[in-house]
């Protein structure tokens, strides 16, 4: 399994024919590489997942699947609204339940946040924020944990589905700051491997995942520090 990050919480993942984008942001992302091109990001792709409806998550998502025929996978409301864009292949769900799309089973868990889109200066509502389960057969399983603050029942999603490789966003404001993630690492999870995310794009957040990786201590070998566009074979 090759896992890509394109910067803020945007990632690819890809394995045995599969290539998945996790909430595409690439347009308007500062931390975007600059090497890069939404169509080389968008190549191959077979499906879509959206945690929630903030822009900066569905970002291109929308053109990608016009032009790719991907499936997209996300809450009902995010859905149906892609639907009235104009995709086609949409896979529906919600909190609870595991899907099989096809080479891959996915699950939405809960995420503290909320989830809207910004449409002539008005709110749309586009569901609850999730955070994303993807289980490939004999493979580890990935939880990006979407926008989140820490919440106890994070212990029950280590319990049900085992995640070993943790997305996890670190930059603070909008979701945990360092300690507070560092905390639902170490408290709820036994993760192999971690990626901090959701930093160092916009002046906002912080910049780096320092405050998480020293927050950490001993287990701050488990984190993979990637820069935009790296991938990590796991």
């Amino acid at each position: 399994m090759k896992l890509t990050w394109f910067g803020h919480s945007a990632f690819k993942i890809e394995h045995a024919g599969t290539s998945i984008l996790i909430d595409p942001f690439l347009t308007g992302n500062p931390s975007f590489p600059e090497n890069l091109t939404i169509d080389q990001v968008a190549d191959g792709v077979t499906h879509v997942i959206l945690t929630h409806g903030h822009d900066d998550h569905v970002g291109d998502s929308i053109d990608i699947l016009k032009k790719t025929g991907a499936q997209l996978t996300s809450n009902f409301e995010i859905c149906m609204w892609a639907n009235r864009q104009g995709v086609e292949n949409i896979n529906p769900m919600n909190t609870g339940g595991m899907v099989d799309a096809g080479a891959f089973k996915v699950a939405l868990t809960k995420a503290e946040h909320s989830s809207s889109k910004q449409s002539d200066g008005e709110a749309i509502y586009l569901g609850n924020p999730h955070g994303v389960i993807i289980e490939f057969p004999g493979q580890k399983v990935v939880y990006h944990m979407g926008d989140t603050d820490i919440f106890s029942d994070m212990a029950l999603i280590n319990e049900i589905y085992r995640p070993k490789v943790g997305l996890v966003p670190v930059g603070d404001r909008f979701t945990m700051g360092g300690k507070v993630a560092a905390l639902a690492c170490q408290r709820f999870f036994e993760f192999d491997t971690i990626i901090p995310c959701h930093f160092g794009s916009f002046p906002i957040i912080d910049q780096t995942a320092d405050a998480f990786t020293k927050a950490l201590g001993q287990d701050a070998s488990k984190v993979a520090s990637l820069s935009p566009g790296a991938q990590l074979d796991i």
